[in-house]
């Protein structure tokens, strides 16, 4: 495997899901079509290729299916939930990309694989969500869902009320050997989505599951790690990396060193809601390896970020 052109693509969930085109599953098929564009310009390029999705809003969606039909039929966990957005939406997906490779006369097969990706049953943020899922609802609906359901409903960005979730951080891909091999073989893989279904090894070395969702940048930086990657490109909903965003002082970025990042980490300029589990998985990813580097840019912008024109790149350092 050439290491060098190998690239994980974390598509965000604006990638799956534009509000603009509506929320029903002929609108997300479009969205999703669109969003191919970007990603056979990389296989133009030769590269190959993991993709990654959000599953915020349709895992959330199903787990507000389940309470409103819980008297009528079996209760579906939330981790569950996040195996059916795998399948769901990695055929969204697998069919879409290889529909547009079709109208651009290339190929490569795709394969779709729900991960199980392996977290710690101790760890602290179980007790604490922070994870926004599901539609957004007024502060009325919010109160009420928090007395009848007893969600934790909070603001999510100033956009509106959503239901925040545990989000325990990712340590391991069971998949990976099978998914490297695949790789190894010229098969366009498209996994983790969600950020994976949530696991974690009992005492005797066995599986279980977990009701919580994994980030899925993070999930997609340990995924890159995993196969060997040196890019990882997250797809999210602005062109760039911004500081002060917002704001009159607003400053778009589009280079910054690893010592930037962290620097503007620590100034808190990347909410945990919005843009910090992105700069989170960029940094970690990039102090991984000095070779490695992250493009952060919005599906538009995509193929002109892959030809350095666009975006926002993070890296160790630059020379020019």
């Amino acid at each position: 495997m050439d290491e060098r052109k190998l690239a994980v693509v974390a598509l965000g969930g604006n990638a799956i899901l534009d509000k603009k085109r509506g929320t029903d599953i002929h609108a997300q098929f479009q969205a999703t079509r669109l969003s191919m564009e970007g990603v056979v310009e990389l296989l133009k390029q030769e590269y190959k290729l993991l993709l990654t999705h959000g599953n915020g809003p349709q895992v959330g969606n199903i787990m507000l299916m389940v309470e409103c039909s819980k008297t009528s039929l079996p209760e579906t966990p939330l981790g569950v939930a996040d195996a059916m957005t795998c399948g769901s939406i990695g055929y969204m997906i697998e069919q879409s990309l290889q529909n547009t490779m079709i109208r651009h006369g290339i190929w490569r097969n795709v394969v779709t694989i729900p991960a199980q990706v392996v977290v710690d049953r101790f760890d602290p943020a179980l007790d604490e969500p922070t994870k926004p899922i599901g539609p957004f609802y007024s502060a009325e609906e919010a109160k009420k869902l928090e007395e009848e359901q007893g969600w934790v409903v909070r603001d999510d960005a100033g956009r509106g009320y959503r239901r925040y979730v545990a989000s325990p951080y990712p340590l391991d891909i069971v998949e990976k050997e099978s998914i490297r091999h695949l790789i190894d073989e010229n098969y366009l893989v498209i996994t983790g989505g969600g950020g994976g279904i949530p696991v974690y090894y009992q005492e005797d070395g066995t599986i279980e599951g977990m009701d919580c969702v994994i980030d899925k940048d993070l999930a997609s930086m340990k995924l890159a790690l995993s196969v060997g990657a040196h890019e990882l490109i997250i797809i999210t909903g602005v062109p760039q990396v911004s500081i002060n965003f917002g704001t009159p002082q607003q400053q778009d970025l589009s280079r910054i060193t690893l010592a930037q990042a962290r620097h503007y980490q620590r100034q808190g300029h990347f909410p945990a809601g919005s843009m910090g589990p992105k700069i989170a998985a960029a940094i970690e990813f990039v102090q991984a390896d000095p070779e490695n580097r992250v493009i952060i840019t919005d599906v538009e912008s995509l193929p002109a970020a892959i030809r350095g024109e666009a975006g926002t790149v993070i890296q160790s350092h630059f020379t020019a």
